[in-house]
């Protein structure tokens, strides 16, 4: 009876959980189970045998993920009819007998525009499998085949090519086209405006606080470090706040203008991330705002790699690290530290339980921002600095045991972590994740 007045909790009793419906990262497609990756198989096999409706059926089933609803279908007597989400964009098609159509609507133009016309037909050089076109007034995006040689591997890349590009172009037409009107976007979600005002009021602190940081740093002698606090920013601001349309462009030529084989120093690129950062901070709250939605997808942007290649680069950081921390750097060599994970994270289409354990570290790291969003518990205390040791370890540990069935040697020794502070915890964390074996079953 006191503990009901009281409030009080017994000993034993967990804290109470809350997980808002907020998301992170890009979506990745390396997260099938095994029974998804069966079919895949039994969708090659049924095609090799000329069961291509079923070869079909059993392709949407691998593509679809049960969680979202990504893929769906409707049959009827004289054909089959299918819708495949991605982004701002959804995908329609249907199949017959005979052959396999399938349309994404970009944009439409009310009144005839030679420069979009012209964007469109530069465009279509970069295509394999797709093509632009025109019906009416919309600018839409078509694929088209024969059953016959409908194999699986021919539907995924189609499709992708199809879906991706038309979640890029239909933003960067409409951004560069102010006649374009936006058309066929009824199927995304939007999001409270708490959650984009918290995002925002993150975008520009992270924005500023580095900055800061970089501003205190002897620009030529520190040139690397400066680069990968900057780069490790965009990654953050990409899994953390997933913004679309404007933003999620900004943070990509930014990346992609540092990474570009040219001859400007390294002084001249960061330079001109910091430019572009300042820039993104100084965008009005409403474009922001417009930025800020949730959406199905179907397909990464990103490819697999070996985890050979996600241990070099956490170690890499890990080594870069040492120096800040042994002089006394704790703020930059914490984030050099997070650096070789984020890169990966950003750049690789990671398998699920690796990006788990990257959302387990940033729910640590950056615990103030998922306490704000609406998480419990906090797993690190910003003023007392003092870690949520059981449920830390607990995520870790539910995270290794769902996967263990497709990744059997998958492990992450929790012994190994230390809690003197965020530089400590970041370090053997990271240091961990260059021996989680992904290899499938």
């Amino acid at each position: 009876m006191f503990d009901k007045l009281f409030g009080r909790k017994k000993k034993n009793e967990s804290p109470e959980t809350k997980i808002p419906p907020v998301s992170f990262g890009r979506y990745s497609d390396n997260n099938k189970t095994l029974q998804k990756t069966k079919r895949w198989t039994d969708a090659d096999n049924l095609f090799k045998e000329n069961r291509y409706h079923e070869s079909i059926v059993a392709f949407f089933d691998y593509l679809r993920d049960d969680a979202v609803q990504n893929v769906t279908i409707q049959s009827s007597a004289a054909e089959q009819q299918f819708s495949i989400y991605q982004g701002s964009k959804l995908v329609r098609g249907r199949y017959t007998n005979e052959t396999l159509s399938a349309e994404v609507t970009l944009a439409r133009m009310a009144q005839p525009s030679v420069p979009v016309m012209r964007r469109l037909l530069e465009q279509n050089f970069n295509l394999y499998y797709c093509r632009y076109g025109m019906e009416a007034d919309r600018l839409c995006m078509r694929f088209d085949t024969e059953l016959a040689t409908a194999n699986p591997n021919k539907l995924y890349y189609a499709f992708k090519e199809l879906a991706t590009r038309a979640d890029k172009q239909d933003d960067l037409l409409l951004q560069d086209f102010q006649t374009l009107l936006p058309i066929d976007t009824e199927h995304i979600e939007t999001i409270p405006d708490s959650e984009k005002e918290v995002k925002y009021n993150y975008l520009q602190q992270w924005i500023t606080e580095t900055v800061t940081l970089v501003n205190t740093l002897d620009a030529d002698k520190m040139s690397n470090a400066i680069s990968m606090l900057l780069l490790n920013l965009a990654y953050r601001i990409d899994f953390l706040l997933v913004p679309e349309g404007r933003i999620l462009y900004d943070l990509e030529d930014l990346v992609t203008g540092y990474f570009l084989k040219d001859e400007k120093p390294v002084i001249e690129k960061n330079r001109t991330m910091l430019l572009a950062f300042q820039a993104i901070a100084a965008h009005p709250k409403e474009i922001v705002f417009a930025c800020l939605f949730r959406s199905k997808h179907s397909f990464a942007i990103t490819q697999p790699t070996q985890q050979k290649t996600i241990s070099d680069s956490v170690f890499g950081s890990n080594q870069n690290m040492l120096w800040f921390r042994d002089n006394n750097y704790p703020e930059v060599a914490q984030q050099i530290s997070e650096y070789g994970f984020s890169y990966c994270q950003y750049n690789f289409s990671l398998p699920k339980p690796v990006s788990d354990l990257y959302l387990t570290l940033m729910k640590v790291s950056y615990a103030a921002f998922f306490a704000d969003i609406g998480f419990s518990p906090v797993l690190y205390n910003n003023s007392t600095g003092e870690f949520n040791v059981s449920v830390i370890e607990q995520a870790i540990e539910q995270i290794i045991n769902s996967w263990k069935e497709k990744y059997p040697q998958l492990a992450f020794k929790t012994e190994n972590l230390k809690y003197d502070s965020i530089l400590s915890f970041t370090h053997s964390f990271t240091s961990e994740i260059e021996f989680v074996n992904t290899e499938i079953k």
